[in-house]
Formats: structure tokens, sequence, C-alpha cells
């Protein structure tokens, strides 16, 4: 049973076909970070134009990389939200047409399930539930009780920025450009991650959720304090700079304030998640979205020794893809759970 994966949330256009919900035939990526990179993030209209330029020959490549013609299909999946509404419109109107002309049921899958997805079509022989799925990259941190059958409990999410985005924010800031994620995350095991103390946040109501909009500001501040000016400047104009440039020219002070803010960030994400996986008595954590890719956070992970098991994907499966998207269509498609033509894209879909 072969479904055909369409993903188009944000700056990626991405397909893909999956076997049997688990066995991945193809998986291809057109990433727009040469587009976005100028501008410091995202512009949603720029976003959508690539989206269109990109759709036909992505999905061409997945089908002839799979070895398989829209006849051999069991059905598309096409992300439904939450995104860019463009962005969104893009992947959804390219698969109802698919859909139309070829007879083919039409699946609209949440963006954060297929996350969770991601991991789950690694691991799923072995998976026991409940599971405590977190779910964190540039748009979204989110904690959920998974149950068996894939029904879901939202638990606790980011009340601001979401952790990627607060990465990206913090790199910004200090001349890094964009995306900053990855270039903290090489450079903070440089530094030493307990020479500047931030505060974890305290939350009313909820003890679950996150909050990083205070430890950027925190960030911001202590740039403030060291007069960091002239040397922010100077990196704001250097281009086409590597990682290992930028390792070798960073200053020691700065290195730790980029250890400093990781290491608070991974605290912040671990804590909560260890505490509503014992809440709900989890048999697993699973990790997953972009920040999973973090190798500060599967290294935290694996030294908390706990008594059952906490799943990553694998870095091609962590940043948006299709093949997570049509992984989490195929329980649906079991189901006979099928999409409408009347299917809308929705920017705050949510999952629970």
């Amino acid at each position: 049973m072969r479904i055909l994966g369409i993903e188009s949330s944000c700056d990626e256009t991405a397909a893909s076909v999956v076997e049997d919900g688990r066995r991945i035939l193809s998986s291809v990526v057109a990433s727009q970070l040469d587009t976005h990179a100028k501008y410091g993030g995202v512009v949603p209209e720029l976003a959508s134009r690539e989206h269109l330029r990109s759709v036909v020959p992505v999905v061409r490549e997945a089908l002839d990389s799979a070895n398989t013609t829209l006849d051999q299909l069991a059905a598309i999946a096409v992300t439904q939200g939450p995104g860019l509404v463009g962005s969104l419109l893009v992947g959804i109107t390219y698969a109802k047409s698919l859909c139309f002309a070829r007879g083919l049921p039409l699946i609209g899958v949440n963006h954060i399930e297929g996350h969770i997805h991601a991991v789950v079509m690694e691991v799923a022989g072995t998976l026991e539930f409940p599971v405590l799925a977190l779910v964190v990259s540039g748009g979204h941190t989110h904690l959920f009780e998974v149950k068996d059958g894939f029904s879901y409990r939202l638990l606790g999410k980011t009340r601001d920025d979401a952790a990627g985005e607060a990465f990206d924010k913090v790199a910004k800031l200090l001349g890094y450009g964009y995306p900053g994620g990855p270039i903290i995350d090489r450079l903070a095991p440089s530094g030493n991650p307990r020479a500047v103390k931030f505060t974890l946040a305290r939350m009313k109501g909820n003890t679950l959720d996150f909050s990083f909009s205070g430890l950027k500001t925190a960030v911001l501040r202590w740039v403030e304090s060291h007069d960091m000016g002239e040397e922010i400047a100077a990196r704001r104009q250097s281009h086409s700079i590597t990682t290992e440039d930028w390792l070798r020219v960073t200053p020691p002070a700065t290195l730790d304030l980029l250890a400093s803010f990781q290491y608070t960030v991974i605290e912040e994400l671990l804590r909560r998640a260890v505490a509503s996986a014992q809440t709900i008595g989890a048999k697993a954590i699973i990790v997953s979205g972009g920040v999973a890719c973090n190798t500060g956070l599967r290294s935290s992970s694996a030294a908390l020794r706990l008594p059952y098991p906490v799943y990553f994907p694998t870095a091609g499966l962590s940043t948006d893809n299709a093949a997570m998207i049509a992984a989490a269509a195929f329980p649906k498609f079991t189901r006979s759970e099928f999409s409408g033509f009347d299917l809308a894209a929705l920017a705050n879909l949510t999952l629970a």
C-alpha cells in the first residue's frame, strides 16, 4: 500500500512515497533557505511563490525515485496545517487536483502529527503506549500524551516563542544570521554552559507550559551590558562564512553565552518533558521536530537514565519532510478517514 505525501506548510516543498506506513521509497525536499536567509527569516509571500515553482517537479521526482506511478498509489496525503496559509494552499490544491484526476482518496494530515509519526514509523515495532511526545521546532513546542490508536491529549505548549524560534532570534541578535539553530548547536560545545546564569521560567497555571521570551530578553540584556556592539556589527558584515570560521573568530565570552543559552533551553524542554511523562505514566518519550537535530538535546536526553526509552528521528526526518505526512496518513487510510474536496488550509490547526 503506497501513499504519496505532500508537505508545504512553511518554506520547504517536499514529496515522498511511503509503503505500508513505514517503508520510505522516496523522500524529496526542495529547500528555500537561500531565498529567505537574506531576510533573516521566512517571508510568507516568497515562500508561496517558491512552492508554486517547486511542487510539480518535486512530486514527479518523488514518484520517479520510488519507481511508482499515480495509478499505483492507494491515496495522497497532504499537510492541512498548521502553517503559512499561502504555502499550505499550494500543496492542498495540487493534492486535490491529483486525487480528482485519478480518483484517489485524499487525506489531510496535521503537520504536528506528522512530526510524531516521523519517529513512530522508525520504532513502531517496539513502541509501547502511552507515549509522551515532545514536538519542538521553529514554529512549535508542544507536549502530547499519545495513546494507542493515535489519539492525542495536549499537556503543555509554549506561551510565546517556540524553542527553535528562540534559537534563531538569539543567533540573529548576535549577528550569526539565519537559520541560527544549527550554528548555535555547533558553537555551544566550545563554551561553558554554566558561565551565564539564566533563570528558568516559572509558569502560573499549567506548569507544563513553556516560555522562552524571557530567556531571549535575558540574552539581550547580557549583550547590552557587555558592550558587544562592535563584535556583532563585524559578524553581520561577514558573508558566506563557515561554522568552523565562526568557531575560530568567536570570543570565549560569546561562546560561553551561547553554551549557557542552549543549556537553559534544553533544561526547560527536558524538565517539562520528564514531568509530563511521569504524569501520564509514559512507557517512552518521543522527541521530534527540527530542534530534535540538536546534538546537545540528544546527548542530554541520553544522560537522563530514565526507566524507559527516549526516541529521536533520524536527522532527515527531524526537519519538515513528506515521509512523515504519508506515514501519519496510513492509520487514517486503514480506518477510511478520508478528506473531502472541501479540505481547507488551516493556519492554526490544533492536534488536541
